[in-house]
């Protein structure tokens, strides 16, 4: 990591949202791969926090980003504490955090992949399904990845996360509630 990036913990909010893949040019700018495909998070934020590989999950570092934007298949940066090429270069295969209370409201009927994990699913009936592990992007849909147990054995579920079979969502009571069946 640069010596010149200010030391400091991981909020306890922070969401790793993509990975550092190399400099972008010759004046300090540096490629992000993010882990969404809608990375507004990136944008939203003004200071990310990196881990380089391998570090401990305390040590981290604050970036102040001056700017992000899209490009190709990645995100390009830049930011006052990354002068030049070298210093990008020194950042590659850094992870990039930043924190929950940083990223743009949703819409209605809309939620952060990372606020679904961990949910509790039950059936119109009251059926506990599972717990959310995943949620899988399958073309015209995400699908919830439940974990659940019966009888005595590891199970796994998927659940299309579809209007047509989520009746509702309570992100503060942890738990969404589907029309699906256990044997389904």
């Amino acid at each position: 990591m640069l010596p010149a990036l200010e030391a400091a913990e991981l909020p306890a909010d922070a969401i790793e949202v993509g990975r550092i893949a190399d400099a972008w040019g010759i004046k300090g700018w540096f490629k992000v791969l993010p882990h969404s495909a809608q990375p507004e998070a990136l944008f939203s934020s003004k200071r990310w926090f990196l881990q380089a590989p391998g570090a401990s999950a305390t040590a981290a570092f604050r970036l102040a980003i001056r700017e992000a934007k899209e490009h190709s298949d990645c995100i390009v940066a830049s930011s006052e504490d990354v002068p030049d090429r070298n210093a990008a270069e020194a950042l590659r295969g850094a992870r990039v955090f930043v924190p929950r209370s940083s990223f743009p409201t949703a819409g209605d009927d809309e939620y952060y992949w990372v606020d679904l994990i961990g949910l509790a699913v039950v059936n119109r009936e009251g059926v506990a399904l599972g717990t959310v592990r995943e949620l899988l992007a399958t073309g015209p849909q995400t699908t919830l990845v439940l974990a659940a147990e019966e009888d005595g054995k590891a199970i796994e579920r998927m659940v299309p996360f579809v209007s047509v079979f989520v009746d509702k969502v309570d992100l503060a009571g942890r738990l969404i509630t589907v029309d699906w069946q256990p044997d389904f």
